[in-house]
């Protein structure tokens, strides 16, 4: 494996921090945000949640950036005070950066961060629904094309790819990750730090992944996000901390800590979490950055005194940069001179910063070149062809009653629904780079697919329902699409909702629309899985079309007109009610696990599983699985099955294997995924796919922080979705067999 750094650049690194002051060095570990000066004094990290939760419109967010006077920090640059800031526009970037390296006493080069989520210009999927695509290639794919489309602006460093576990639909954040099992969170993970961090062919290809959030976010108490966490320690490490290992392991170079507590000490401050488990365990190679304006809170959080207290606390616990709140710059020197921080705390920290840089190529290559910047403001046709792959392997069709879809290109068909011809709404939350005129709206990407259908607004998540175009609608077509569900700042984050049926009066709207007798296709645009009891009870064909990006239009009439036969799959479970959540498909059993049976694990007034579980997804064609085979093969389990088409044209099949370890000394899952495979498939074509499972990840940590490989029984399974269809057993001994370290606990 090649060295990160090479030893001339590691020497760069150790004689600039022999040479710098105290006040650069905490200098690097400060990053500010543009602040809008006059009248509209907040950070710019708030003005983009403002954006995202409504409270500003789009339009009046480009009218203040545009006449309000904006303060870069460029005094505090030159003093070298600043080492990170959030930009994105190449030439503000390259003239910030001028200061830095032109300007100060040392010529320390910016990086400059931003939430690239889910795509820079090109747009892609909302990150639980291209989790959805099982697709590790698609996902590596897409995060490259970020990578070399926002380094084009200047951005060196994503606050991305967001890896919270999250079992619980009401948090609006559950948008931003890759859903609720580890398995297929870790491979996403592995998958996003590649394609953000791999291509070294030049500087302008690769950015710092930065992963977020550490940890434990994604199990907030009630799905109220900021809330606090509380986990036995089994669950912590068997599940929310498995997608971080997996991407420390492929490389990441950077972390958030997150705004929660876990366990009652935040994380911003938890050197437990930051110092022992990610920098020490993990061996992160960079540098650990709070989430925005974090430190200051753990003075509301109550385990802070006051800034300076925080300050200490989140610098000794390892969180290298302060996002946003200037503590670092204000108090660190006097803590340091007062011996209340060691100074090798600064020096690990701007160190960390600075090798991240050096990685980067930015003390080389400081500024975006000429012939990159606006390379992008026309998207290149690969680009556009990947954003609209990356949105049809992400949809799931959910139902398809008596076939209604695919739709025939001469039907005449009723458009129905505000967000069916809404820009906006197909990008998804937390995604500030895109243009609108590279948005294809499901109305536009229909318009081309079907030269009889006509549009009626007829209403939304918010508002009232327009009657005569309802009714026009109705009279009009053959068929019915309905597109409905969330708009962006419905979820996300500050984003949680108590109730995640359909908001608003859409069910009212679908009511109508199904009593005029036509056949009636729900199409579902949302950030988070929704309650859908009534819906999958009443209307016959639903797709799941989630925030697809800047193609979902185009994307959406392809598989709505079978050009393209959906394959997505769930990568969260959905509720029939919201009373439901959290629930996931990987529980561990009970002693009397839940059946229609009263005293039993489960609601009396409530089905005991999901509406639609983890793995689920419909294709116009369909599959068999047969002939499953489990091999011990010494260090690993050789797992095979044969696949075949059974309908009457090609699609993909996503084959899924889980496992269940039947007696152990702790209480383990119903099952687990453990692996998965695609094969396309002709019809009536049969192939066989493989899953190879190393044995020794067959174990679990207890709570005592020790990796268990137990000897005993085993279930392996394959199937189209974590219900699964065959089952084999095994006995096994697992002699020899090397196991996973053993966590550091407390």
């Amino acid at each position: 494996m090649t060295a990160r750094l090479t030893e001339e650049q590691r020497d760069r690194v150790e004689k600039l921090l022999s040479s710098m002051t105290l006040e650069e060095k905490i200098g690097q570990m400060n990053q500010e945000s543009v602040s809008i000066v006059g009248g509209f004094d907040v950070p710019f990290e708030q003005l983009i949640e403002m954006m995202t939760d409504g409270r500003l419109s789009k339009e009046e967010f480009q009218t203040i950036m545009s006449t309000a006077k904006t303060d870069y920090h460029e005094d505090a640059i030159r003093k070298g005070l600043v080492g990170s800031l959030m930009v994105q526009d190449p030439e503000k970037c390259n003239e910030l950066q001028r200061i830095a390296v032109e300007e100060t006493r040392l010529g320390i080069p910016l990086i400059f961060g931003l939430d690239v989520i889910h795509g820079f210009r090109s747009v892609y999927p909302i990150a639980i629904a291209e989790a959805g695509s099982f697709d590790p290639e698609l996902m590596e794919e897409t995060a490259s094309m970020a990578a070399r489309e926002s380094r084009a602006c200047g951005v060196a460093w994503h606050f991305a790819p967001m890896l919270d576990i999250a079992r619980d639909a009401r948090w609006g954040r559950v948008s931003e990750g890759p859903g609720e099992d580890p398995c297929l969170a870790s491979a996403f993970a592995r998958a996003k730090v590649r394609g953000l961090q791999n291509d070294h062919s030049s500087t302008d290809h690769y950015v710092a992944a930065c992963l977020k959030h550490f940890v434990g976010y994604g199990a907030v108490e009630s799905g109220k996000d900021y809330n606090t966490v509380s986990m036995a320690n089994h669950v912590l490490f068997n599940n929310y901390l498995e997608p971080f290992r997996a991407a420390v392991e492929e490389g990441a170079e950077t972390v958030m800590a997150s705004f929660n507590d876990l366990n009652g000490v935040p994380s911003t401050v938890n050197p437990w979490l930051l110092r022992t488990i990610m920098k020490k365990h993990f061996g992160l190679p960079g540098f650990i950055v709070s989430d925005a304006n974090a430190i200051k809170e753990c003075v509301a959080h109550g385990i802070a005194e006051d800034e300076a207290d925080a300050g200490r606390q989140a610098a000794e616990a390892g969180l290298d940069m302060d996002m946003g709140t200037e503590i670092y710059l204000h108090n660190l020197k006097k803590l340091v001179e007062e011996g209340k921080i060691s100074m090798s705390v600064v020096d690990d920290a701007c160190r960390r910063i600075l090798e991240v840089k050096m990685w980067l190529g930015l003390f080389d290559h400081p500024y975006t070149r000429e012939g990159e910047i606006g390379k992008y403001e026309t998207l290149p046709e690969e680009h556009v062809d990947l954003a609209l792959r990356s949105a049809e392997e992400s949809a799931v069709l959910l139902k398809n009653e008596g076939d209604i879809l695919p739709i025939a290109g001469d039907a005449k068909i009723s458009l129905v629904g505000n967000l069916a011809d809404d820009k906006e709404q197909i990008i998804g939350a937390w995604a500030m780079s895109w243009k609108e005129k590279d948005c294809v709206t499901i109305r536009e990407g229909m318009e081309k697919e079907f030269p009889k259908l006509r549009y009626f607004p007829c209403g939304g998540p918010e508002g009232e329902i327009n009657e005569a175009d309802a009714e026009e609608a109705c009279a009009y077509g053959d068929v019915i699409v309905a597109v409905l569900g969330e708009t962006v700042a419905m979820s996300g984050e500050a984003s949680s909702r108590a109730d995640i049926t359909l908001p608003g009066d859409q069910r009212q709207l679908l009511e109508k629309l199904l009593a005029s007798g036509k056949p009636v296709v729900l199409v579902l645009m949302n950030g988070r899985p929704l309650a859908l009891g009534w819906e999958a009870e009443h209307v016959p064909a639903i797709l799941e079309g989630w925030h697809l990006g800047i193609q979902m239009g185009n994307a959406i009439a392809h598989i709505l007109s079978g050009r393209k036969n959906p394959e997505g799959r769930l990568s969260s479970s959905f509720p029939a009610v919201t009373g439901q959540c959290p629930i996931y498909y990987n529980h561990p059993n009970t002693g009397r696990p839940a059946s229609n049976f009263k005293f039993t694990s489960r609601y009396l007034d409530a089905p005991f599983q999901a509406l639609y579980p983890f793995g689920f997804g419909l294709s116009y064609t369909t599959y068999t699985l047969r002939d499953l085979k489990v091999e011990d093969k010494g260090n690993v389990l050789g797992i095979s099955a044969k696949v075949k088409n059974t309908g009457k044209c090609s699609g993909r099949a996503t084959v899924q294997f889980y496992m269940q370890d039947v007696t152990a000394s702790l209480v383990r899952p119903i099952r687990e995924l453990k692996g998965f495979a695609k094969a396309e498939l002709a019809p009536g074509e049969e192939k066989t796919v493989f899953c190879s499972l190393e044995k020794k990840r067959m174990g679990f940590w207890n709570n005592q922080g020790e990796y268990r490989l137990e000897d005993g029984l085993f279930r392996i399974y394959a199937g189209q979705d974590s219900t699964t269809e065959m089952m084999q057993e095994i006995r096994l001994s697992f002699d020899g067999i090397e196991k996973e370290p053993d966590y550091p606990v407390i």
